[in-house]
């Protein structure tokens, strides 16, 4: 399993619901298994780790601006851990990045697609986690490969396709 360091940075009272540290855990972990990852490179590291920030609007706007050069809010940002060429790799661990999500971007989206809120959650936290792990959606063929894994992770957990 994935080890997720969760940080919520909202006031959880003022949501309507967010998902538990042990629920990002398992959707993050399922996305990492779903990604093929090589288990035999590694079995000798320690287990993945990745942070999960749970943010407002405010500050997903400034991230989003500070590092994509786009207004306004969005849903979730990835930002892939990347080990400075300096470092040997033996000396390197499994860290695959942070995720930043808007908790009212979130559930603002699953109340205009009519999902739940724990699965358009999950999809975001499985999304990110893709993200993390080097999938992208710029072309067509990245975006169906990604979406179809998406799709297969989030279907184990009994959630609709969040495409359709």
């Amino acid at each position: 399993m994935v080890q997720v360091d969760v940080q919520v940075a909202v006031d959880d009272a003022a949501q309507k619901w967010m998902p538990s540290a042990e629920a990002i855990k398992r959707w993050a972990s399922a996305a990492v298994k779903a990604a093929e990852l090589d288990q035999a490179e590694q079995s000798d590291q320690t287990e993945e780790q990745m942070t999960v920030r749970i943010v407002d609007v405010d500050e997903i706007t400034q991230l989003n601006t500070q590092y994509r050069q786009k207004t306004g809010a969005t849903n979730v940002l990835s930002f892939p851990f990347e080990w400075p060429d300096e470092v040997p790799v033996e000396a390197r661990d499994a860290s695959l990045g942070d995720l930043v999500i808007c908790a009212a971007v979130v559930e603002q989206e699953a109340e205009a697609q009519q999902k739940s809120l724990e699965a358009h959650w999950a999809h975001m936290i499985v999304h990110g986690t893709f993200h993390l792990l080097g999938y992208d959606h710029l072309t067509n063929d990245e975006a169906q490969q990604m979406e179809a894994k998406e799709i297969l992770v989030l279907n184990g957990f009994g959630y609709a396709n969040p495409y359709m």
